[in-house]
């Protein structure tokens, strides 16, 4: 666990004390939102099974879910929804997601570390990790969080919309999805924008 904690320390040597992990699921598939978690860890903590959530069973996520917020000083989520990613782009609206969940804190974190290349509009120092979920167990934490949240979120979604299987493969562009879109159209959470829709529109 030594390596999942490098940035943690890192801030904590520099003498910041609650240290928020930032991630996004949500940016690849055609439908429904962007869902972003910050989560803050107790100082020094770790977790040998935290990773990256896309590493781990649907099992596992869900134990390591209740784990964290069990665990965690703060936690918190943020959304982007459909209309948001077709308006401003996926990028634009995961950071708004990202930023969001910072915001939604009960208290203001010291310093943030985002996973991915880019930072978010906020005065909080901050540090971007290029795939800071497998190398920071404040953003793993954060990864599972989201990733959870938007799935029980598109579960949601599967009882207004059955026909599309969106409890099994959680908007992802599968057979399946692509299917139910060229027999039933799209409904008002596919983002008309994606390439992956458009294709099968055009198929049709």
């Amino acid at each position: 666990m030594r390596s999942m904690r490098q940035f943690e320390d890192e801030a904590e040597s520099s003498g910041y004390k609650l240290i928020a992990g930032i991630d996004e699921a949500g940016r690849g598939p055609l439908a429904g939102p962007v869902v972003s978690a910050c989560v803050v860890l107790p100082p020094g903590f770790s977790h040998p099974d935290i990773d990256d959530s896309k590493k781990l069973s649907f099992k596992k996520r869900v134990f390591l879910y209740s784990k964290i917020t069990e665990c965690a000083l703060f936690v918190a989520i943020g959304i982007a929804d459909t209309p948001e990613i077709e308006r401003d782009n996926i990028l634009k609206a995961s950071l708004n997601s990202m930023k969001r969940s910072v915001e939604n804190l009960l208290v203001k974190p010291d310093f943030l570390l985002i996973d991915g290349k880019f930072e978010i509009d906020s005065d909080i120092p901050q540090k971007a990790v290029i795939k800071g979920d497998s190398k920071s167990v404040s953003i793993a934490a954060a990864s599972i969080i989201a990733k959870v949240e938007r799935d029980r979120l598109m579960v949601k979604f599967d009882q207004l919309y059955p026909e599309y299987g969106f409890a099994r493969h959680k908007g992802y562009p599968t057979k399946a999805h692509k299917q139910a879109i060229l027999d039933h159209g799209i409904t008002p959470i596919h983002r008309k924008t994606f390439k992956g829709v458009k294709e099968v529109l055009l198929a049709k």
